[in-house]
């Protein structure tokens, strides 16, 4: 569910670095946001990143 329809971008692995620098696993979960955009001229319901939102990547519906 976590991933945009318009540029795939998903959850990212990364590392939490303590001050004693022991690392463990942590994820980054993107801006998506499920809202109406127009697909061919017809409204649907899609989850898209804000990024894509911003930019005009989709157009709202």
């Amino acid at each position: 569910m976590a991933k945009c329809a318009v540029c795939g971008k998903s959850v990212r692995f990364a590392n939490n670095v303590s001050h004693s620098h022991r690392r463990s696993n942590r994820i980054l979960k993107s801006n998506i946001r499920h809202v109406r955009c127009k697909v061919n001229g017809v409204p649907k319901r899609l989850y898209v990143c804000s990024r894509c939102l911003r930019s005009g990547a989709v157009e709202r519906a």
